[in-house]
């Protein structure tokens, strides 16, 4: 692609003349770096981040731009860093002295000394981060460019801006990060820059598990993460964070039977639901929801190879992967671990002949989540067999059509049965008690397959007949 002179909305022009004007009243040279300078050169849309650095101090700068910006935020200073940020209508403004680094090999919190801007451009992580603009009044509106990152930009490259193996070793942090702007931005990360990548993945190690799963996060919300994914394996980088993704790696072959290759089977699945949903919680779901294939796949003479019970072993899986990269332990573990234990369940109504009673089940179960349970077992058919992939996507037409139906009559969709267990503690003069669960379980099950409608009349009766069943009348209050 080529790129045409740098174009500001008038908001980020107006901000950019306040902080020039003011940098030449306060004599600190000033420029703006980073994410946005990138994000402006590849025309996409403006980031609401925007970092500016200054040859002196960030902080005075900060203080005197924001008594200029109308609206603004007050300022928020971390003098550790030497840092400063004003908030202003939607974009965060950050402002750091230009400095240089030490790194210690035990940590990616560097040693922080006051520097050039060649000295902070030396520091960032890659040459499309590293690209400057000017807020000088003698140069203002000039890229300033020492590691020729517009052409990487040009060319669609990753690179660091000095050796790769200091770069990655000094914050491993970057090597996730150079695979997430990959993915991203669509480009190809530099041959020397990749292999530092696999040569320091163990390197990971050090990074906090939450700055991890973040860089996870930010893949996996790309257009089409298997990219990412693809890197990660490549680079080692997987085997360290995910080793349960690597493990569905491989095909065997039994008998002239062969089974698929579940870890990259899962990465188009990642991809088909990207297409359909932007639901990050749901991804996680679709990058999860084969994790127990490794564990339980057997060979059977006679019908091949099988995974039972692959759902109920992953979801299982899920919460100490969770645990151990210091996810969240709440709703959003139990809605992952509620798809992948669901998994296969509209995939198996899909191939039957469709019943009430089971679609009645699926909708009991899944809940308000139905829609998305359905959306992933859609994007969990990567057939290449045209004939088939139609057949399956029909068929699941067919069970969203009868969904609709049945949720339209009997009103499922967070189901709860008419008669309550204090109604029938009540009813028959009892406490909490087995009898008392046994006669709800009949409402329900009864309510579900269809043997009486989701109606209190009917739920009254069956409650009557389940209790006579048991031996129980009615108490004399109830007569």
């Amino acid at each position: 692609m080529e790129f045409e002179n740098l174009s500001f909305g008038s908001k980020h022009d107006k901000l950019f003349r306040i902080i020039s004007r003011t940098s030449t009243l306060l004599k600190i040279k000033s420029y703006v770096v980073g994410g946005f300078v990138r994000d402006n050169l590849v025309k996409l849309k403006p980031k609401k981040d925007i970092d500016i650095v200054a040859i002196g101090s960030g902080i005075e700068l900060a203080l005197e731009v924001q008594k200029k910006l109308k609206g603004s935020k007050p300022v928020k200073t971390f003098k550790t860093y030497g840092t400063a940020m004003i908030k202003w209508k939607d974009t965060e403004i950050e402002f750091v002295g230009a400095r240089k680094e030490s790194y210690s090999p035990e940590s990616r919190n560097p040693k922080v000394f006051s520097g050039t801007l060649e000295d902070d451009q030396n520091r960032r992580d890659f040459t499309i981060n590293a690209i400057a603009i000017s807020l000088n009044k003698k140069d203002y509106g000039n890229l300033i460019d020492p590691f020729n990152g517009l052409n990487d930009l040009n060319k669609g490259i990753i690179r660091t801006p000095l050796n790769p193996n200091t770069t990655y070793s000094d914050d491993p942090l970057r090597m996730l990060r150079a695979i997430r702007f990959a993915t991203k931005l669509n480009f190809q990360i530099e041959k020397y820059s990749l292999e530092a990548i696999t040569r320091n993945s163990e390197r990971i190690d050090i990074i906090s598990k939450e700055r991890v799963v973040g860089e996870l996060t930010k893949i996996l919300s790309c257009e089409k993460p298997s990219k990412g994914f693809y890197l990660l394996e490549k680079t080692k980088l997987l085997d360290r964070i995910l080793p349960e993704l690597i493990s569905l790696k491989g095909i065997e072959e039994i008998d002239g039977k062969r089974h698929k290759d579940n870890f990259y089977h899962t990465l188009e699945v990642v991809d088909n639901l990207c297409l359909k949903s932007k639901n990050i919680w749901l991804r996680w779901a679709a990058l999860f929801h084969d994790i127990g294939k490794a564990s339980t796949r057997k060979f059977d003479p006679k019908t091949g190879w099988t995974f039972h019970n692959h759902e109920y072993v992953g979801a299982k899986m899920v919460y100490k992967i969770f645990k151990r990269l210091k996810m969240p332990l709440n709703e959003k573990i139990k809605y992952v671990q509620k798809i992948i234990l669901m998994s296969s369940r509209p995939i198996i109504i899909s191939e039957d002949y469709i019943t009430d009673s089971a679609v009645r089940r699926l909708i009991f179960d899944a809940g308000a989540d139905i829609d998305d349970l359905i959306t992933l077992c859609e994007a969990d058919i990567t057939t290449k067999n045209q004939i088939r992939f139609k057949k399956y996507h029909n068929n699941f037409k067919i069970v969203r059509d009868k969904i609709v139906s049945v949720e339209e009559k009997d009103k499922l969709r967070n189901f709860q049965p008419p008669i309550n267990g204090k109604e029938i503690m009540n009813y028959f003069g009892l406490g909490p008690s087995k009898k008392i669960g046994l006669i709800k379980d009949a409402i329900k099950e009864a309510i579900l397959d269809g043997v009486i409608s989701n109606e209190f009349e009917a739920a009254f009766e069956k409650m009557k007949s389940e209790g006579k069943k048991l031996g129980l009348k009615p108490h004399e209050k109830s007569i």
